[in-house]
């Protein structure tokens, strides 16, 4: 019989799990350090951020350019003669923009000069006759005493003469008048050519050659690029610290974040988008919810900017307002004349 085979053990010393454990509570406390660490370091950065920078800026891509349109419209009746632009035409103030025929303006010009000289002729008649009745009437007052002449006869002579510089007066009202149709008659001719008010671009060109048109009728619109200016919406929440004079950072989705553009504000609307809608909000109901609105910056953009990279009208923006920075107060009211 075969004796039986003795396995050697190893004894396992009782500290090995305490080291283990050991082991594993470092790694968490260490994992917590860093976790901490990361968490203070993000903190404080976010802080930083918000106390340095955010804290001072406000900003909002709810903003879009927008320009004073001068609206062309015509101020006689007649038929049109010329049109001489089109739409996205740029023009100069002065420009010839549409001509109306001028032929009823003319006879009507020669007309009225017309009626001028003879409303001139009768003045120069009523102030003959005038004169021939204070002569008559100086007369009669030379005969009275004598007895050559009676009280009636001197009363007419001079009810005469009364009536005399009573039609001088009516010619000479008369003149007035002839003349005030002459001077609207020079005026009319005038208006048969239209010109460019402003400097900008041709927009919304409606009129046609060869139609009739009425006065009030719109014919085209003329944009002044070089003059947009940017109605920026924020938020109400967002308004607190802002102010007219703050200066402002933009870009424009046209051109990229590399172009940027900078500006003022002016102000701000007199209410909110909602308030000015066409079916305002009827916040008195029973099912109301609030929302947060948004109020109209109008913010001024630099000329020069606008010269080296144009704007239209209606394009979008993002503006970025310093709430720590504020233009002169004199400045200010100099570029709001």
């Amino acid at each position: 019989m075969n004796p039986p085979i003795k396995v050697a053990t190893t004894p396992v010393s009782a500290s090995a799990p305490k080291d283990a454990e050991v082991g594993s509570h470092r790694k968490r406390a260490l994992l917590f350090s860093l976790l901490a660490l990361a968490i203070a370091v993000v903190g404080g950065g976010y802080y930083t951020y918000w106390k340095l920078i955010a804290s001072r800026y406000v900003s909002t891509d709810n903003a879009y350019t927008a320009a004073e349109v001068a609206v062309v419209t015509a101020e006689i009746d007649g038929p049109v003669a010329a049109v001489n632009v089109v739409d996205s035409q740029p023009v100069k103030h002065g420009d010839v923009l549409v001509v109306i025929d001028d032929t009823d303006a003319k006879l009507a010009l020669r007309q009225t000069e017309a009626d001028l000289a003879r409303a001139q002729a009768q003045v120069s008649s009523a102030t003959a006759d005038v004169e021939r009745a204070s002569i008559d009437l100086q007369r009669r007052n030379a005969l009275v005493a004598s007895g050559s002449v009676s009280g009636d006869e001197l009363t007419h002579v001079v009810n005469g003469a009364n009536d005399a510089r009573a039609s001088l007066n009516a010619a000479r009202a008369a003149v007035a008048l002839a003349q005030a149709r002459v001077d609207k008659a020079k005026v009319d001719l005038g208006r048969t050519v239209i010109r460019s008010p402003i400097d900008g671009v041709i927009a919304r060109r409606e009129v046609q050659l060869g139609q009739r048109v009425q006065p009030s009728t719109p014919l085209l619109s003329v944009v002044p690029v070089a003059e947009m200016y940017v109605n920026a919406n924020f938020k109400e929440v967002q308004l607190k610290k802002v102010r007219p004079g703050q200066s402002v950072e933009l870009d424009s989705d046209l051109y990229g974040h590399k172009v940027a553009f900078h500006g003022v504000v002016e102000g701000f609307n007199g209410g909110t988008g909602a308030a000015f809608a066409l079916i305002p909000a009827q916040n008195a109901t029973g099912n109301w919810i609030k929302v947060v609105q948004r109020l109209p910056v109008r913010i001024r953009l630099n000329p020069d900017e606008l010269v080296a990279h144009p704007l239209r009208v209606g394009l979008s923006m993002n503006a970025k307002v310093d709430l720590r920075s504020e233009s002169p107060p004199q400045q200010l009211a100099r570029s709001n004349p």
